[in-house]
């Protein structure tokens, strides 16, 4: 079995995602953004939008300064010539992902038929006809968010409203459970608000009528774990669609079999490796790029401690007087090695980019590092449209960085 050193796994993961070529030279292009996902196979979105939507990072981070308008564009419009790309569902939690690869999803729909948890089978025998009444107003009047079909339906909760998000409606909870169980997609989102539509009117003919068994689906969606990833141990390749592991090793066997997989051992790794046979090793990574919380490159947290040597932990669900670095934290990437991370807040009102925190790892805490995280911060706050950028106090690198501006 081939032994590949620690430096060389991380400088094929970072290819894998990405990270290997060079800023494009013009202005990006829808074409240059479908590529990044090409990359990275999934987008993972999240609601926190303390500095920008999750989805829209990873983007930034591998191009650039881009219109984001072009991604949206290919997640939620369509048109004959310029068709649907991305389609949300539940593959490494709440993501996007190409259209096609949503009959890979059947078994997971299968599973989620009454919904991702317990509560919607609770409202099925509650109100045993509110399924068939929400697919029939989705049918009646398109496109719409859960508050607007409740209106439709003129029904609710039989209590006063609450205001918390967990404390959903049984409406709510059906355009859910129909989301999980594939028999409705999201046409769109206004004000990041979930857009329900039927998937017949969302997902392609083709698409919708190709049928995978779900042993050929689990072993797709392995080989695009392996694809985005490069190099990764069986627990890599299952948490990027959070999958389990008695359908990853048998995935994993028959990728071995035919040649798509190569088992390898990886310096200092405690786990077997597997290396796409399409994966490069370049012989250095450069350049610099902040990673959101949930960039695929570092979702997997156990992953990016492996390769990068990182503990990361994201601490917006932290009390603040117990958190360590800051509510909404991106690493800093330099020339292949995580050396710093920053908590960032945009402040919109105000046009400003807040940097309340600036930290570095050990052995990483130079002028260089505060030089090139300084223009990282200018570019972000550019494609943010924001006009200045506020460094406060905390962490050990933030006086050298202030010092930047």
């Amino acid at each position: 079995m081939r032994q590949i050193s620690a430096a060389t796994a991380r400088r094929i993961a970072l290819a894998a995602q990405g990270f290997a070529g060079r800023l494009p030279a013009s202005a990006p292009t829808r074409r240059t953004v479908l590529g990044v996902v090409d990359k990275t196979q999934l987008l993972q979105i999240d609601s926190v939008s303390a500095v920008v939507r999750a989805h829209y990072a990873p983007v930034f981070s591998r191009i650039g300064e881009y219109d984001r308008s072009l991604l949206d564009d290919a997640v939620w419009s369509h048109s004959a010539r310029k068709p649907r790309q991305f389609v949300e569902y539940w593959a490494h939690e709440a993501a996007l992902l190409p259209v096609e690869d949503w009959p890979l999803m059947r078994w997971r729909m299968r599973e989620f038929e009454f919904g991702r948890w317990s509560h919607a089978r609770r409202v099925n025998e509650r109100n045993p006809g509110l399924v068939d009444d929400v697919l029939g107003a989705v049918a009646e009047v398109g496109p719409a968010g859960a508050g607007a079909i409740e209106k439709y339906l003129e029904r609710g909760n039989n209590g006063p409203k609450r205001s918390s998000w967990w404390d959903l409606s049984d409406t709510k909870i059906v355009c859910e459970q129909l989301f999980a169980s594939g028999e409705l997609s999201v046409d769109k989102r206004v004000a990041f608000t979930r857009q329900y539509d039927l998937t017949e009117r969302v997902i392609p003919a083709h698409v919708r009528e190709r049928h995978v068994d779900e042993a050929d689906a689990i072993r797709e969606l392995v080989t695009r774990s392996a694809r985005a990833l490069g190099i990764a141990t069986e627990p890599d390749l299952r948490d990027y669609y959070r999958l389990k592991r008695i359908q990853t090793e048998p995935a994993i066997a028959d990728l071995v079999d035919s040649g798509v997989l190569e088992p390898v051992t990886v310096s200092g790794w405690d786990k077997p490796a597997y290396l796409h046979t399409e994966a490069r090793a370049p012989r250095k990574i450069s350049g610099s790029a902040l990673l959101c919380p949930f960039d695929p490159l570092i979702f997997c947290r156990p992953r990016t401690e492996q390769i990068f040597g990182f503990h990361f932990r994201i601490e917006i669900y932290t009390p603040e007087p117990k958190r360590v670095h800051g509510y909404y934290v991106f690493p800093f990437l330099l020339d292949g090695e995580l050396v710093g991370r920053v908590d960032l807040r945009a402040e919109r009102g105000t046009g400003r980019l807040l940097v309340p925190a600036a930290f570095t790892e050990d052995g990483h805490r130079t002028d260089r590092v505060a030089s090139e995280l300084a223009d990282a911060l200018r570019r972000m706050a550019k494609w943010l449209e924001l006009d200045e950028i506020v460094i406060g106090e905390r962490g050990d690198l933030a006086a050298m960085l202030a010092a930047k501006f």
